[in-house]
């Protein structure tokens, strides 16, 4: 019998799963704040605070990535191919830039992405590393013109005896960017982050719903519903 990821997580949370699961998907897929939510479940007859609901987040967010990503289409149809747009973003963390390093196959299918507290090689290459380590080496990584992502790929290269071209276009890697604003989209509208281990969990939640909207679940295509995706990483 497999065991429930939720199982351990569950046990200090004392609502339907149900509920938690609509304020998580509510909160992480639309421009809305914690207390809109609290008072949108009162509405609902169920009073739930605020910090509940974030706590919520914080908690079941991390299980529901982790679970997508055992059942993330790899390769095939709606899987990821093998020419990478890498590229970095900034977000703000308690009031400082923090990164944001984000990879898309040129179909725009998200590869992986990773929170770093700087952006140099070494945060490239940890990025690179974990990218790899799901999805296998890719043929050919379109990137800017940065250094550190350029010194990335080619330690990587030279660590693990591969053959990973660098192609430096800026028309090409406009993907990544278009795909960064649907991120930014999102997270411009909250209040901004207090900590960087929350920022992570929430980033991770925002990037999970988006590759759901882009059809990256294992047996699930885009005409399923975001709701029946995201419920469908637990059973209720």
């Amino acid at each position: 019998m497999k065991k429930n990821p939720f199982k351990a997580v569950l046990k200090r949370l004392h609502y339907p799963l149900e509920i938690m699961l609509q304020c998580v998907r509510w909160y992480l897929a639309y421009n809305l704040s914690f207390r809109n939510l609290e008072e949108m479940m009162q509405e609902r007859g169920i009073n739930v605070d605020h910090s509940t609901v974030q706590r919520w987040v914080i908690k079941l967010t991390p299980v529901l990535e982790a679970v997508f990503r055992k059942r993330k289409k790899k390769h095939g149809a709606g899987g990821v191919c093998d020419s990478w747009r890498l590229d970095e973003t900034y977000v703000k963390i308690a009031g400082k830039h923090r990164y944001l390093y984000r990879a898309v196959d040129k179909h725009g299918q998200t590869v992986d992405f990773l929170a770093t507290a700087k952006r140099d090689r070494k945060a490239a290459l940890r990025f690179l590393t974990r990218a790899i380590k799901s999805h296998g080496v890719p043929r050919v990584i379109t990137i800017d013109k940065s250094g550190s992502n350029t010194a990335a790929i080619e330690a990587y290269n030279a660590e693990h005896e591969t053959k990973i071209e660098i192609r430096q276009c800026k028309y090409l890697n406009n993907i990544v960017e278009q795909d960064h604003r649907r991120i930014k989209r999102r997270i411009r509208s909250m209040l901004g982050f207090q900590t960087f281990p929350s920022a992570s969990v929430i980033l991770g939640g925002i990037e999970l719903i988006h590759m759901l909207r882009k059809g990256q679940l294992r047996n699930h295509g885009r005409s399923a519903s975001l709701a029946q995706q995201f419920n469908s990483l637990v059973a209720i």
